[in-house]
């Protein structure tokens, strides 16, 4: 199964551009000793890391099931996911608040600020392309829901991290930009390092989210609710299907669901017929909805799966 190709545009536009931020970040902080600037180079070369490990984990995810993994290997893309979020704290945070508390503790002037305006000009300019494309792709998909609520829905990491990270890098240039007038034309180059401890800030804030969701998603949340009613639809339509109980589904990737359905089928109904039945409900779900790639039907009374559902869930059963 193909992964999305507009999640993977905007991964690539990301790492094009995060790849040369990070180098001409670098050199401008060798060249000016800046704190802020160092720690906008260490963000660019952990968001450029971070691309990369999001296109293998979408390209693991695509690889077939086998008999180790029958279900395939969609997580991957969600156990990447979150490496990702880890990295941001870990690496990104990390490095800016320890070189920002460095430079606090003992201040130094920039050298030539007129080399860290290029720079942080440039890589605006470039991130704020990146962040233009996965702001538009993210627009896409959003449809009518609010920013954060299609956030907290998705099932796509790409199309929000990618987002998320050209976010944190424009704040982050914007900071170090502050912090590096406020050093060289203010004369308080204490200011530089305060500018690289709060670019550490925001780099924990976003990485917070994203392994918060990140998380969500490897555990295993539900798919939409349309695609359940869909499901439900489609089962109970079928002749000699007394009532379609209830689904379950799981998310395995983007575009990767597994669904189980429990039928109260009729008593009149034979077992080969049964078995018919169920082959009808598997097709038609796949035609509506190709992103199920597997689905198990379970011959169940209404009884049993209602006690099957107290049982699981207790008696509040929230959104689960």
């Amino acid at each position: 199964m193909a992964a999305n190709s507009s999640s993977k545009l905007v991964v690539y536009a990301a790492l094009a551009g995060n790849l040369f931020v990070a180098i001409t970040k670098g050199i401008a902080a060798a060249w000016t000793g800046s704190s802020s600037m160092l720690s906008e180079a260490v963000h660019s070369l952990v968001d450029t890391t971070n691309e990369v490990l999001l296109l293998y984990g979408m390209h693991r995810s695509n690889e077939r099931a086998d008999l180790r993994h029958p279900l395939g290997y969609g997580r991957e893309l969600y156990f990447w996911s979150f490496i990702v979020a880890l990295l941001i704290f870990a690496l990104g945070a990390g490095v800016s608040i320890y070189e920002g508390i460095g430079h606090v503790r003992a201040p130094e002037a920039i050298s030539d600020p007129a080399v860290n305006y290029v720079v942080l000009a440039l890589a605006f300019l470039f991130e704020g392309t990146s962040w233009y494309v996965s702001l538009r792709e993210f627009r896409e998909v959003k449809g009518d829901l609010g920013y954060f609520e299609a956030f907290r829905r998705s099932k796509d990491p790409p199309t929000f991290m990618v987002l998320f990270e050209d976010s944190a890098a424009l704040i982050g240039i914007v900071l170090a930009g502050v912090g590096t007038f406020a050093s060289s034309s203010l004369g308080m180059p204490v200011m530089d390092g305060v500018a690289s401890i709060l670019i550490g800030v925001v780099l924990v804030a976003t990485s917070m989210l994203l392994a918060r969701e990140s998380k969500s998603l490897l555990i295993g949340e539900r798919a939409d609710r349309g695609l359940t009613d869909a499901i439900m639809r489609i089962a109970g339509a079928e002749p000699g299907v007394e009532s379609a109980n209830g689904v379950i589904t799981t998310q395995m990737a983007p575009d990767q669901i597994v669904a189980a359905l429990s039928v109260d089928f009729a008593n009149s109904v034979s077992a080969r017929d049964v078995e018919n039945v169920i082959v009808d409900i598997e097709r038609k779900v796949r035609a509506e909805r190709p992103d199920v790639v597997t689905l198990f039907v379970k011959p169940q009374s209404r009884a049993a799966y209602e006690a099957a559902v107290e049982r699981h869930y207790g008696t509040d059963r929230g959104e689960k």
